[in-house]
């Protein structure tokens, strides 16, 4: 059984210990880069625990290339100009993991800091604990949840490119949103990963078919900081490396088929003091404090959109009648809305942005969300009116959200308050990130347009 660590503190004893117990004999460390992509590598337990006591180094190149490991030409933290050093890390021991589908393999991840010895403020994971050590200064304990739709195929990595990524088989046909049929159907799969999560320390709250071939929704359990980043990001790699051991393969994209409902990623949230829900109010009613947060995020969706909505496909989603957003609306309980206020118990009270897809970096939306809204907090932001159904009404009511990559960069990038909230040195290099990212879509001929064009024109 797996575990991430609790308490204040993870010596190098209580880490032997653990490794005694469960028959460690190699280690594997990684971090996240920008786009949510797991780098790492294994190493022995000898090295770990040297590396445990006085840091190590890691390639910085997982700062200064894309998704598809294409150099970028536009970043100054690294690149030719700097000979791509090593990055000095921590490993977090807290974050102790051991792997159930590789025996004998612990796993750790990995802190970015400055030579100084202070967190690199362009690291996601170093981004979001900044923004929650805000929140703390503040006096608010930050909990999170992340739910997924993803999709699940009988293809593996070979075969995609053979197929081009086109007539995929999926993992059962048809439309069976919440099917019990198809679920049992697949139940190897379906309780594998139920099951080895929980023992990875991703524990599912909630796992079901949603409307479309071979879709899934999954539930992650809430907790409290850092750790529901950790658990968001860890869950799509290792639901990718659990599919992979049955020749099956996953995808988070936000939108994988134009005929077909994109793949959401919302973010459940609320704040606490000690053992208090500051968003509930007495009569299960939404406090002010809640309030004023609603108003932030209403306020600052566009400017932080680039990092709810992060990819060029992520705006393929984000268009009318397709269960995602269409521009920064809220209301209680509505499912049509950028932001679902959902009251209730002393408990359950919280806050759903249903903005975000599947192709989110968790640490990056999570810092997003969590920013706009203190910044409502402390503006004292009022939302504006509730809105019945952000499909039909007149949008020109509502403060727009960016329709491409293009323009939420921009807002980004000029935005006081991501400036504000995640700093100028983040700011500007995840700008940059996104501006090599559309001018890589930029550049590709699509099958669109050879359809369209090829012949005809």
């Amino acid at each position: 059984m797996g575990g991430a660590l609790t308490g204040t503190a993870a010596t190098r004893d209580e880490i032997r210990a653990l490794f005694a117990k469960h028959s460690i004999t190699r280690v594997k460390l990684g971090a996240f880069d920008v786009d949510c992509t797991l780098r790492g590598k294994y190493v022995s337990v000898e090295k770990f625990l040297s590396s445990a006591a006085g840091g190590m180094g890691f390639c910085d190149v997982i700062f200064g290339w894309d998704i598809a490991d294409a150099l970028y030409d536009n970043v100054k933290y690294t690149g030719w100009h700097t000979g791509y050093p090593d990055a000095a890390v921590k490993i977090d021991l807290h974050t102790f993991r051991t792997i159930p589908w590789e025996p004998g393999t612990a796993f750790f991840l990995l802190d970015f800091v400055t030579r100084g010895g202070s967190p690199l403020p362009i690291a996601p994971r170093q981004v979001l604990q900044a923004v929650l050590a805000k929140a703390a200064a503040l006096g608010y304990r930050v909990y999170f949840a992340a739910e997924y739709e993803f999709w699940m195929f009988r293809e593996t990595p070979e075969s995609l490119r053979a197929k081009n990524f086109r007539n995929l088989t999926p993992l059962s046909p048809g439309m069976f949103g919440y099917s019990v049929l198809r679920a049992s159907a697949n139940q190897e799969f379906v309780l594998g990963l139920f099951d080895q999560l929980a023992a990875f320390s991703i524990p599912l709250e909630g796992l079901h078919t949603e409307t479309g071939p071979g879709v899934y929704e999954a539930a992650i359990g809430v907790v409290e900081g850092i750790e529901a980043a950790d658990r968001a990001a860890l869950f799509k790699t290792a639901v990718k490396e659990l599919a992979a051991r049955q020749g099956l393969i996953a995808t988070f994209m936000a939108k994988w088929n134009a005929d077909l409902p994109g793949s959401s990623g919302h973010l459940h949230q609320s704040l606490w003091s000690g053992e208090t829900n500051l968003f509930h109010a007495d009569g299960d009613a939404m406090s002010g404090l809640m309030t004023n947060y609603i108003g932030g995020l209403v306020a600052n969706l566009p400017a932080f959109a680039a990092l709810l909505c992060p990819t060029v496909n992520s705006y393929k989603r984000t268009v009318p009648g397709a269960w995602a957003p269409v521009n920064a609306t809220w209301a209680v309980d509505n499912r049509t809305t950028a932001v679902r206020a959902i009251p209730g118990g002393k408990k359950s009270t919280r806050i759903e942005l249903r903005l975000t897809g599947a192709d989110i970096n968790p640490y990056l939306a999570m810092a997003a969300s969590l920013s706009a809204g203190l910044d409502g907090i402390a503006r004292e932001l009022a939302p504006p009116a509730e809105t019945v159904n952000a499909y039909s009404h007149d949008a020109s009511e509502d403060a727009a959200l960016p329709r491409s990559l293009t323009e939420a960069t921009g807002l980004f990038r000029t935005s006081e308050v991501t400036r504000r909230w995640l700093g100028d040195d983040f700011v500007d290099h995840y700008a940059a990130t996104r501006d090599w990212e559309v001018r890589q879509f930029e550049r590709a001929v699509t099958d669109w347009e050879l359809a369209r064009y090829f012949e005809s024109i």
